[in-house]
C-alpha cells in the first residue's frame, strides 16, 4: 500500500513552497512521488472548447487525455474523496503520495509552521502528527525540522514510511473502501488471524494473506 503524508499549516505558512523542496530531494533519491492537493472550492482542469472539455460538456462520466509525454484524467465523483480512496481508485506505480491539505484526514501529517505568522499549532500529535518543519523550536513529541533541512526531513521519511516494516502491510477494505486501523486493531487482526491459520494444514509459514467475505444477505 503506498504510504501517504499530508502537509499541513496554516495558510500563509508555506505548505507549497515545502512540496516544492521536499520533491526534488526525493526524487534525486530514486523515490517516486505523487501529490495530491486539496481545494473547497473546485476547480477547472480544461479550457472551454478544448476537445476534452466537449466530451465532459457532452456527459462522458471518465475523460482521458493522452499524450506521448503525458495522461491527465479527469471523472466525476459522487462526493469529496479521502486520501485513501484517491490512492485506491486514481494513483498506482509511485512509492509515495504527499498531499497539500487534508488536515482533517486520518493519514499522517508534517505541519509547516512560522513563527512570524502564526502563534499556534494547527495539530497536535493525537491529530497524528508525525512531525513539525518550523523556524521555531518545539517539544511537542515529534520531530521537529528546520525549513531548509529537506535532507533531514527526507531522512526521517524514508525511516519511517519507506523503509519495508512488515508490521505495516495489513489492509482492511470493505465494500472497496480503505478502513484506516489504529497500531492495537492492526497487530489484534494481524496475530488473531495468524494464530487460526496456524492450525490449518499446510498453512504453518504464510507468507501473503488474502481473506475475502461476502458479507450481503442471499
Amino acid at each position: 500500500m503506498i504510504p501517504i503524508i499530508s502537509i499541513v499549516g496554516k495558510s500563509g505558512s508555506g505548505k507549497t513552497t515545502l512540496i516544492e523542496k521536499l520533491v526534488p530531494e526525493l526524487i534525486r533519491r530514486g523515490r517516486r512521488v505523487a501529490t495530491v492537493k486539496h481545494d473547497v472550492h473546485g476547480f477547472e482542469v480544461d479550457r472551454e472548447g478544448k476537445d476534452s472539455w466537449r466530451h465532459k460538456k457532452a456527459g462522458a462520466h471518465t475523460v482521458v487525455i493522452s499524450s506521448p509525454e503525458k495522461a491527465a484524467l479527469i471523472r466525476d465523483v459522487e462526493r469529496d474523496l479521502n486520501l485513501a480512496e484517491i490512492r485506491d481508485k486514481l494513483i498506482q506505480d509511485v512509492d509515495l503520495i504527499l498531499s497539500e491539505g487534508y488536515k482533517r484526514d486520518v493519514q499522517p501529517k508534517i505541519e509547516v509552521f512560522r513563527k512570524e505568522v502564526h502563534k499556534n499549532l494547527l495539530c497536535r500529535k493525537k491529530d497524528n502528527l508525525v512531525a513539525i518543519v518550523s523556524n521555531q523550536k518545539f517539544n511537542v513529541g515529534v520531530p521537529c525540522f528546520h525549513l531548509e533541512d529537506m535532507k533531514g526531513l527526507s531522512n526521517f521519511i524514508e525511516k519511517q514510511f519507506l523503509t519495508l516494516r512488515k508490521e505495516k502491510e495489513v489492509s482492511l477494505k470493505i465494500d472497496g473502501r480503505s478502513i484506516p486501523m489504529t497500531p492495537f486493531v492492526r497487530d489484534f487482526l494481524t496475530q488473531t488471524v495468524k494464530g487460526m491459520l496456524s492450525a490449518l494444514k499446510g498453512c504453518k509459514t504464510p507468507g501473503l494473506i488474502e481473506i475475502r467475505i461476502d458479507g450481503k444477505e442471499k
